[in-house]
């Protein structure tokens, strides 16, 4: 009897591990299967937020938000502490895994006065459902700091008065505690401020750009929070006519200069119609030329302009103005009959006698010093405050770019480089990359009564507050 029972309870011990180790089997494979499975996966999602946003009525702040499987829900809830406001909320039925999410402030934040604080908190979960078991939340908060208020404009003093293709001067402040940036806008084109003298003060020089018969002015100032500011600016304006003229070109030309300005751009070397390659060289390798004159003479040092001057530009001695700027050239094969192309000479061109020194009237450093297509050889002087000449078709150039020249330096020798059939300078100048008319700049004269007279009148200014 013991026998037979000491077996059956042996038997009955035995038959229980197999089921015992299929369990542990199916539920360790269950597990396995969850902790590999992109279904359960545990990668919390990412929010790409600033950590302090300055809010502005009109300024959207932008969160990126990305999963690595898929995005599921988010919140975004702004809060003072004392309220909160739930700004943004929504879900994604797709599989993205990444997005920008546009949160637009309340309106209890623009009833703040400029600097109270607020928070915004985003919570972001994912698809995973691990959710059931954990939570992949992913949860950032942005200091906020309310300001709806644009910037203090007020125009200090300006130019007497403003040609088309001309330049004026403008001296303005502009006040706000989360202040951005600063700049006038002339013709649509946007001109750099730099700070002049003090704090909260800044100046520019601007241009109107030739080819636009009229054109409106606007000094303007936008904060961090992308409130803006615009207050308009008027000029007695001249509205100065520019010439145009016919130029009848002849084969001898085409096969001659044309030919060799043709031959220093592989492309346009193989082009054998004398008709297109002519084309090339004045509109293809013209705009490409220009293109890089502009890119040269766009930056401006944003340093203060304690006593900025210059004199005035006197580049070539006894010299004759043989061409003018703005001049807007047709050109016709054999007769004017079969019009070829056409361009606009953007500077002076003086003659004086076979490889004359030009000399750089004032101060300023090289920029550029090489050869320039349709330009030859070119030199391009940076004279601070948004303000370049350029030196075409010379000889010879004396000065290396990145050297400082003072004023009476030789820089560079006449010549007949690039697109020039006689030895001659071109004289170029710039105002933050826009050409202008170069007689502003060569009567002393309009030197003062347009830049130095406003310089003063600003200073008086600022100096009584």
């Amino acid at each position: 009897m013991r026998q037979r029972y000491s077996v059956g309870y042996r038997r009955k011990k035995r038959s229980i591990w197999p089921k015992f180790l299929i369990f542990l089997l199916a539920l360790g494979a269950a597990g396995y299967f969850v902790y590999t499975s992109e279904k359960f996966e545990r990668v919390k999602p990412t929010i790409t937020a600033p950590k302090v946003a300055y809010a502005g009525a009109k300024n959207p702040l932008k969160i990126v938000i990305e999963d690595n499987q898929a995005l599921g829900q988010y919140q975004a809830v702004f809060s003072d502490g004392s309220r909160n406001i739930i700004a943004a909320s929504g879900g994604f039925d797709t599989t993205m895994t990444k997005t920008e999410i546009s949160i637009s402030f309340p309106s209890q934040l623009e009833d703040d006065k400029q600097g109270n604080k607020w928070k915004l908190t985003i919570i972001v979960k994912d698809k995973s459902l691990w959710n059931y078991i954990g939570d992949n939340i992913a949860i950032k908060t942005i200091d906020i700091i309310a300001d709806t208020k644009p910037p203090k404009l007020s125009v200090l003093a300006k130019s007497a008065t403003m040609a088309r293709g001309g330049s004026a001067l403008i001296v303005f402040s502009a006040e706000d505690v989360n202040l951005n940036e600063t700049y006038v806008v002339s013709g649509g084109i946007k001109f750099s401020a730099t700070e002049y003298k003090k704090k909260g003060y800044y100046a520019t020089l601007i241009a109107w750009p030739f080819k636009k018969k009229r054109i409106e002015i606007f000094v303007i100032a936008t904060d961090i929070a992308g409130n803006k500011a615009s207050k308009k600016v008027t000029f007695p304006k001249v509205l100065r006519k520019y010439k145009v003229s016919e130029i009848v070109v002849s084969d001898r030309f085409l096969d001659g200069k044309i030919a060799e300005v043709a031959s220093g751009d592989p492309r346009t070397s193989r082009i054998k119609s004398r008709i297109r390659r002519f084309k090339a060289v004045n509109e293809t390798m013209r705009i490409a030329n220009e293109k890089l004159i502009h890119s040269l003479t766009k930056k401006v040092t944003h340093e203060k302009n304690e006593n900025w001057k210059v004199r005035a530009f006197y580049p070539l001695k006894s010299a004759k103005l043989v061409a003018d700027f703005g001049d807007k050239r047709h050109y016709f094969y054999k007769n004017k009959s079969r019009k070829i192309s056409q361009s606009y000479h953007l500077g002076y061109d003086f003659a004086s006698t076979k490889h004359a020194p030009i000399i750089s009237s004032n101060n300023g450093k090289v920029v550029f010093a090489s050869e320039n297509g349709i330009y030859g050889k070119m030199p391009i002087i940076d004279h601070g405050f948004g303000l370049y000449t350029l030196y075409g078709h010379c000889s010879r150039i004396l000065v290396e770019e990145g050297e400082e020249v003072e004023a009476g330096q030789a820089i560079a020798k006449t010549g007949a480089t690039g697109l020039a059939l006689g030895d001659h300078l071109h004289f170029g100048v710039l105002i933050q990359g826009v050409e202008v008319w170069p007689m502003d700049w060569i009567k002393q004269n309009w030197i003062k009564n347009n830049i130095d007279k406003v310089f003063r009148k600003a200073d008086r200014i600022i100096g009584k507050k």
